[in-house]
């Protein structure tokens, strides 16, 4: 399998210049120039490995203007990002049944007061190292890197080249993004104080890919649980490091989560949303999405 230098800025493409179609076709040259499908998993001795999407090398411009519903200052100053190596992604969050296969490979139990998710669902109740142990075993069994995103890939990902509240538009329904149905995007943003919510209330996590995907083929980037990076929380985005990947840095105790969850208003599943949890923080609405290096 052939791989790609990093990208030079000025022959990185600005991604949202192109048209939905440009895009996807950005993203199918990559897979081919890699020998790659656009959508692949790695082989795996036992269960599933996560099902990936390769994601192209582009610059992007991060955050949130002033004038978007929502923003705050943690979410700025936007920034223009250089991606400079294309990535593979998860399609999806890490599944329970996926976690399961991690678990029953290196004897890793669950402590028995935690609620836990099953099938289809996304691992829920997983610490930050957790989830970096999760990666550590896909890398030694698969002989390739496995990785939490940083937050700009992350972002990257999600936008998958666009530049509205969410990669579907200026606003969402609960029948796109699974967030708490009462706390609506659009209604919270024009004030209407009296509206009857579109969907029954969910008080739980949706199986995966319950919804449409993003231009990049990636669900549930939106709403289900929040996803953990492997960034350390910052309280804005001004001194982040413009070029990916990056070295991590010396780790704090607080870590960068993104997407919103099926317990949070619509407003926390815009793409440039973030918030900070706690490194070993567990928690019904938290889970994780993988990466893989190219």
């Amino acid at each position: 399998m052939s791989s790609l230098q990093p990208e030079s800025s000025d022959r990185l493409s600005f991604v949202p210049d192109l048209d939905e179609a440009a895009r996807q076709a950005l993203q199918a040259r990559t897979a081919e120039a890699l020998g790659l499908p656009v959508r692949f998993r790695d082989p795996l001795d036992a269960g599933e490995a996560p099902e990936l999407a390769v994601i192209p090398a582009g610059m992007f411009e991060m955050g949130s203007p002033e004038h978007e519903f929502g923003h705050w200052a943690g979410e700025g100053p936007q920034h223009y990002q250089q991606i400079t190596r294309p990535f593979a992604i998860g399609v999806y969050p890490v599944t329970a049944e996926e976690f399961a296969a991690f678990t029953r490979a290196t004897g890793w139990r669950w402590r028995p007061d935690l609620i836990t998710s099953e099938g289809r669902h996304p691992v829920i109740n997983i610490r930050h190292g957790e989830a970096e142990a999760y990666c550590a075993w896909l890398s030694e069994r698969t002989g390739q890197r496995y990785r939490l995103p940083s937050e700009a890939e992350w972002e990257y990902a999600c936008r998958a080249g666009t530049t509205t509240p969410f990669a579907f538009g200026d606003s969402v329904s609960c029948r796109e993004v699974h967030f708490k149905a009462s706390f609506p995007y659009e209604e919270a943003r024009d004030n209407k104080r009296f509206y009857l919510p579109r969907c029954a209330p969910v008080a739980h996590t949706l199986p995966v890919g319950s919804y449409r995907p993003n231009t990049w083929g990636l669900h549930d980037m939106h709403g289900n649980v929040w996803e953990m990076t492997e960034s350390n929380w910052r309280n804005s985005l001004a001194n982040l490091p413009r070029v990916h990947p990056a070295p991590v840095g010396r780790r704090n105790k607080w870590i960068v989560v993104r997407g919103g969850s099926w317990f949070d208003a619509a407003v926390h599943a815009r793409s440039a949303a973030r918030r900070a949890r706690l490194r070993d923080e567990l928690d019904v609405n938290l889970g994780f999405r993988v990466v893989r290096e190219l």
